[in-house]
């Protein structure tokens, strides 16, 4: 061989094993933003939640902080994917979640009205919501690693729940306005990772519409601006043929895209996070115990549960324990449930419901030693479902072929808009759901309360 090919094959060697490193480090960065997305964007979520005792007045029901937790997200879930038009400006919207977000603490933690709380909280939730909604549509430019930061922003999310309750049971010895004051800091995490950590989307990925192969090339239009990079705001017009040219969905079209993910997609997830949520604030707060028979499983309870005051939080830990190892399956290497399987996890939430229901009215486990290890195996198994459907849902999305497959300028722009736009459409059915059991679940705690009264358990009336 001559000395010429030897330095043609080194040089290939070179540019391979160069092409290999930018591949998996774009897939390690990628994988990380992904998850902080995920982390910081509901982590606010989650310590609104857990300061709700001190943030209302004793007499004030706390039903009032969820609601106002949801409402407000479940708005920004339903209007941005339906109502806006054209391409996303990404870094527009990350900043402005941003900005949001820390208006919306600081109004928390500078004023004691009940009202002003109510506001702040409400434009957190907002900006929580259209932060959700523009990470799973960012996911969807990174082409074959869609699945993969989808997965890693589940796992964030999953991880809010434990970074969440845990930093409120560090700060609220503080009180009110230097706890939430310090976790305004956190939503900057967002834009540092944005410019800082996360790679464009074109250096590390092309878009798969696909299982087969088939792609899609996610090259920039024709534009008025000669190049397009991350962080800046791609516009919604392409020079084709000489003229200009707008891209934009149109609510016709928007609905021929929803149609066929009702019953397969959004029914399953708004079916879950109804019966989940409805057990975590309406059956969970009923489930306590304190005559436990003599044994090592009885000791072992009463080393972790001092007073029945302690079993509701106890219960959201393992909860949300549940939901980040299933939310993080996908991210560990786990293989995504079947899409016959998508409806499962709503179905056995349904049984768990059930069952802690009869549980928390009737007693069905028979004493309060037993009852406590079944409570703690159906809510685990309901933590480890709701993550499943969550991750496995927007995963299944992201895999979908668009309907515009690349031919001229505008056709490859509208396939990545119906991308964006179907894993869009999927949050509200989940908020939905979360909205409707905050309002199922007061009843139903007052309900299973009175039928414990009535066996002559008291323990619901003292808390």
């Amino acid at each position: 061989m001559s000395t010429d090919e030897d330095r043609l094959l080194e040089e290939e060697a070179s540019a391979y094993g160069d092409d290999e490193k930018r591949r998996r480090r774009g897939y390690i960065l990628s994988g990380l933003a992904f998850f902080l997305f995920g982390l910081t964007n509901n982590v606010l979520y989650v310590i609104i939640l857990s300061a709700a005792l001190d943030l209302v007045p004793p007499a004030t029901p706390k039903g009032i902080i969820a609601f106002c937790n949801i409402a407000p997200s479940l708005v920004a879930k339903v209007g941005w994917p339906y109502v806006l038009k054209g391409r996303i400006r990404y870094t527009r919207r990350l900043l402005g979640c941003c900005a949001l977000s820390v208006s919306g603490m600081v109004v928390v933690a500078a004023f004691d009205a009940l009202p002003m709380r109510l506001l702040g909280i409400g434009l957190a939730s907002f900006s929580s919501g259209l932060g959700e909604l523009t990470f799973l549509q960012l996911s969807t430019t990174y082409g074959s690693l869609a699945g993969h930061c989808v997965g890693y922003f589940a796992s964030g999310t999953g991880a809010a729940g434990i970074v969440g309750s845990f930093l409120w049971w560090e700060v609220r010895g503080l009180g009110v306005r230097e706890g939430v004051g310090l976790s305004t800091i956190m939503p900057f995490v967002i834009p540092l990772t944005y410019f800082f950590i996360l790679p464009s989307s074109n250096s590390v990925a092309v878009h798969t519409a696909s299982n087969s192969g088939t792609e899609i090339p996610y090259a920039p239009l024709t534009t008025t601006e000669d190049e397009e990079v991350l962080g800046s705001d791609p516009p919604i017009v392409a020079t084709l043929e000489g003229e200009s040219v707008t891209v934009a969905l149109s609510a016709e079209e928007k609905w021929h895209l929803v149609r066929p993910l009702l019953l397969r997609y959004m029914l399953p997830l708004f079916c879950v996070y109804l019966f989940e949520y409805t057990i975590n604030q309406g059956v969970s707060p009923t489930l306590l115990y304190d005559s436990f028979t003599p044994s090592m499983l009885s000791r072992l309870i009463l080393k972790i549960i001092h007073s029945p005051a302690d079993f509701y939080p106890f219960w959201q830990l393992v909860y949300q324990t549940g939901v980040f190892l299933s939310r993080s399956s996908i991210s560990m290497g786990l293989p995504p449930l079947p899409g016959w399987l998508i409806s499962a996890p709503a179905v056995i939430q349904a049984f768990i419901l059930l069952a802690l229901t009869l549980e928390s009215a009737l007693g069905l486990a028979g004493n309060d030693t037993q009852g406590v290890l079944l409570v703690f195996v159906l809510i685990s198994v309901e933590g480890i479902c709701g993550g499943l459907a969550y991750v496995n849902v927007y995963h299944h999305i992201n895999q979908r072929s668009p309907s515009s497959i690349a031919g001229d300028g505008t056709s490859t722009e509208r396939a990545r808009q119906e991308q964006e736009f179907r894993i869009g459409s999927i949050g509200f059915s989940d908020s939905l759901g979360i909205l409707l059991a905050s309002v199922v679940s007061v009843p139903t705690e007052v309900g299973l309360c009175r039928a414990q009264t009535r066996r002559g358990k008291r323990l619901c009336r003292g808390l």
